[in-house]
């Protein structure tokens, strides 16, 4: 009997919104947490019990949680990226413009310029990058050490790793695929809890770029996962190796068993959505349609890969 991985975990990304549809931008819940640390910073308190008390019993009173002030130019124009994140349309540029008014640290306002403002990818890459050097004056080169391994756990530092993920995947689609992957490594370095889930991006430019080695290794270092995309980049990876075989045959077979939508799309026996889905689950279709979108290109390239898919899907 193949051993069951464990669902410990439901992953959810982030799909460009439309106007039919319009999906909350996550990135205005960083306000909740930032005003937590700004609130626990103006108290004074003996030690970490004493902290926490007081921030329940803020929680438990079931008032609006107090918002400090704004202590610098960089905390005011963060400010107004939470408001753009909750804005649309036109005012949502029109923010962007006047964080950096404020502050040209604002890291999070490139970001947003360079995905609604920009007119060709390689403008998106300059303002991607201005953001990525922003975050790097805005944090110091002494956090950059001091918080590896729980960067993302810091919130002054997610605007800098949005950035730095929105650089390296213009740079990835211009050519630019071992600078791309040097960055979704060094990401990867900083933060090994992933929360952005840049592991699936970077799976993905291992095995269009045959590093395999790398691919093996990365699916070693999160050997727990519970996804499609492990799962069916592991198959592949296995069939690529040894073409069949006992080994690549089992991990196929776990894949189809954990989520048997994904042939389907594969295969062409049914087609992807117009718009992928906003959210996707273990084992679902969405999660299928959406692995597919990202993968259907090295499965196609692999010679016999879908043949065998077909037989071990029927």
């Amino acid at each position: 009997m193949r051993k069951k991985r464990p669902q410990t975990r439901r992953r959810t990304r982030n799909i460009k919104r439309t106007q039919t549809d319009p999906i909350p931008d996550r990135r205005a819940m960083d306000k909740t947490m930032a005003d937590i640390v700004r609130l626990l910073e103006s108290q004074e308190f003996d030690s970490l019990d004493e902290a926490n008390a007081y921030l329940q019993k803020v929680l438990a009173s079931g008032q609006p949680m107090p918002s400090p002030a704004a202590r610098t130019p960089l905390d005011e124009a963060q400010e107004r990226m939470y408001e753009a994140f909750e804005a649309s349309g036109k005012r949502r540029v029109q923010l962007a413009k006047e964080a950096l008014a404020i502050s040209e640290d604002c890291a999070d306002a490139y970001v947003l310029l360079a995905e609604e403002s920009a007119r060709s990818l390689a403008e998106a890459r300059d303002l991607y990058a201005a953001g990525v050097k922003a975050g790097e004056r805005a944090l110091g080169e002494a956090l950059f050490e001091e918080a590896v391994g729980h960067f993302w756990g810091v919130v002054e530092t997610r605007p800098y790793m949005r950035a730095r993920a929105g650089l390296a995947n213009c740079l990835w689609q211009l050519g630019q695929r071992q600078e791309a992957i040097d960055h979704y490594q060094e990401m990867l370095r900083l933060n090994p809890g992933d929360n952005q889930g840049i592991r699936y991006i970077l799976l993905t430019c291992y095995l269009t770029e045959g590093m395999d080695a790398e691919a093996e290794r990365l699916l070693g270092e999160y050997d727990d996962d519970a996804s499609a995309t492990w799962l069916y980049h592991g198959a592949l990876l296995r069939y690529r190796q040894a073409k069949t075989g006992e080994e690549a045959n089992s991990q196929l077979a776990e894949a189809l068993d954990y989520n048997p939508h994904v042939p389907a799309y594969l295969l062409g026996r049914k087609r992807l959505p117009r718009q992928l889905p906003p959210y996707v689950g273990f084992g679902d279709k969405n999660e299928a349609a959406a692995y597919v979108a990202e993968a259907a290109h090295l499965w196609a390239q692999e010679e016999g890969a879908l043949d065998w898919l077909r037989r071990m899907s029927t």
